[in-house]
């Protein structure tokens, strides 16, 4: 039998290792290309969906009462942690309430699925009111005793600057396109128009004594109350001019939009020095009070906060001398429903 040589035995063990070797190596990157098992993805909450609520700021009580859209009952009061409640401002996914707090220059923030003030943010002397921009992405507070606009921002709640308007800021309202601010002034009798996107004054318009709040209207155009005298005003913003001017009683404080059946948008407007509602027409042209409502046989003094349902069927009108809210059938004027609230309620705001 032939030997094997010790250079060829060394040779034959190199190759045996050498082919284990590449059979171990093609082994890792096979495992190595099958990719792992991943986790399941952790399942998503679904969001709390609330029902229609209805959102009041009483003033003298430093509160918002909270009740249901559709029996009405109350289902809670929140704290606002400052003082003097005035104004509210829901967010449009519902999630947040912005209210202002006079007495304090506070604006609160409100978890509406708690019902609890998550954050309390200074934003200048007697803060009156507070109007989310049409993106949802700011909030601007009209501060009465500083002569400007604080603007937060909705997310992280803080003050990115302010503007200064008028002399006795007190009511806020965005365009349909969101390119315009309107403000009123109490002291000056004017309402300043606001560029949104440079935030320079462009327009000042004349109306009467202490114009007060100020609503988008169905319109398009910018509707508002001279609470001092005894009538509202109407402004264009393609001419950022008044357009109409009419009187509806002493007083008067807040306006809505709401149906008659199929007829309508009418504008419903709170004239406090009359313990009464007004209806006129929306047609500035020809704008003329339809008829009016008396609240007082229905136990309600001063109205002052009013808004309507989505749909245009209901109001919602805060008293803020008998300290309770009237829902009224705009079909028949008929009150449906009486629910107390706090004391001196001002501001109503209503989601969908």
């Amino acid at each position: 039998m032939q030997r094997q040589r010790p250079w060829a035995r060394m040779l034959t063990w190199s190759l045996v290792l050498l082919l284990v070797g590449l059979t171990g190596c093609t082994a890792v990157r096979q495992e190595a290309s099958t990719p792992p098992p991943q986790p399941s993805p952790p399942a998503r909450e679904t969001p709390v969906q609330l029902g229609p609520r209805i959102y009041v700021a009483n003033e003298s009580s430093n509160s918002v009462t909270v009740i249901d859209g559709v029996s009405f009952t109350t289902l809670g009061t929140v704290d606002a942690r400052s003082q003097a409640t005035h104004d509210l401002a829901l967010s449009r996914d519902g999630t947040r309430l912005f209210a202002t707090n006079l007495a304090s220059g506070k604006l609160s923030v409100i978890d509406t699925h708690t019902l609890e003030t998550i954050a309390s943010i200074p934003t200048g002397n007697r803060c009156h009111v507070v109007t989310l921009t049409n993106d949802n992405r700011y909030a601007w507070v009209a501060n009465i005793g500083e002569d400007n606009i604080s603007i937060v921002d909705t997310t992280n709640y803080r003050i990115l600057g302010t503007i200064p308007v008028g002399h006795g800021p007190t009511g806020i309202a965005f365009s349909v396109d969101g390119r315009f601010a309107y403000v009123s002034n109490q002291d000056d009798k004017t309402v300043t128009v606001v560029d949104t996107a440079t935030q320079e004054l462009i327009q000042t318009i004349p109306v009467k004594t202490n114009p007060h709040f100020l609503v988008l209207g169905p319109d398009r155009r910018i509707w508002g109350t001279n609470t001092g005298e005894n009538d509202i005003y109407v402004i264009d913003p393609a001419t950022q001019t008044m357009v109409a001017d009419v009187e509806v009683g002493p007083n008067p404080q807040q306006i809505a939009f709401a149906y008659k059946g199929m007829a309508g948008p009418y504008a419903y407007v709170t004239v406090s020095g009359a313990n009464k509602i007004v209806v006129l027409n929306t047609d500035v042209q020809n704008m003329r009070i339809i008829e009016e409502i008396d609240v007082g046989p229905f136990q309600a003094q001063r109205p002052n906060g009013i808004w309507a349902n989505p749909e245009g069927t209901r109001l919602f009108v805060a008293n803020e001398g008998s300290h309770n809210l009237l829902v009224l059938d705009t079909g028949t004027n008929e009150v449906i429903a009486t629910v107390p609230v706090g004391r001196k309620p001002i501001r109503v705001v209503v989601s969908r």
